[in-house]
């Protein structure tokens, strides 16, 4: 069961029908519940998340290749490259702890999902759940 104030959120929050991760994240903060429960809600009422704010999915149309917007960065920066390989959990990288490098480093979400492509690592543990 959702609580109504979550759906109501969710609802207003919509993009052509999808929740933008950026907003799931605001509800969460605003409503002081966990980006999972935002996910939960989304996910019970059908909505798809959209625009992954490390370029994963969301984008466009699956099946046309274009539902994903991050690029492996040619070069990786010894210290980011080192911050994505000491955050590894079973070799992949987990959302929160790319948001956190992320956030360590000065760099945007998409440069560190964008070097984790370089270093053939794989994001996981969305946290929305959507991944």
């Amino acid at each position: 069961m959702i609580a109504e104030s979550l759906a109501e959120a969710v609802r207003g929050a919509l993009v052509d029908g999808a929740l933008p991760c950026a907003d799931a994240f605001r509800i969460a903060k605003e409503l002081k519940v966990a980006p999972a429960e935002v996910g939960r809600a989304a996910d019970e009422l059908g909505v798809k998340v959209s625009r992954c704010q490390l370029g994963l999915f969301g984008y466009g149309p699956k099946a046309e290749g274009k539902h994903r917007i991050v690029r492996p960065l040619a070069e990786v920066p010894p210290e980011l490259a080192a911050e994505v390989q000491a955050r590894l959990v079973e070799g992949r990288l987990p959302c929160a702890a790319a948001w956190a490098v992320a956030e360590r480093l000065g760099r945007t979400r998409l440069e560190v999902s964008g070097a984790a492509e370089a270093l053939g690592v794989r994001i996981s543990r969305c946290q929305l759940g959507c991944f």
